[in-house]
């Protein structure tokens, strides 16, 4: 009798790591937006950015390992 090949985990698409990791770096890309002193387009921008990976934060909590 063969044993049976253990299969790798599957990688979830919204895993807390990747969630977590995407979250921080649009927070730190949204503060950077807002410290810069070039572009404007960027500066309107970046309380959007930050928002939304501050939401994406809290809400990875809720996610599986």
């Amino acid at each position: 009798m063969t044993r049976p090949v253990p299969q790798p985990p599957q990688q979830r698409l919204f895993s807390r790591r990747r969630v977590e990791r995407t979250a921080l770096a649009l927070i730190g890309l949204g503060l950077l937006m807002m410290a810069q002193p070039f572009f404007m387009v960027l500066f309107t921008y970046s309380l959007l950015v930050t928002l939304i990976g501050t939401v994406g934060f809290a809400l990875s909590n809720y996610l599986p390992e």
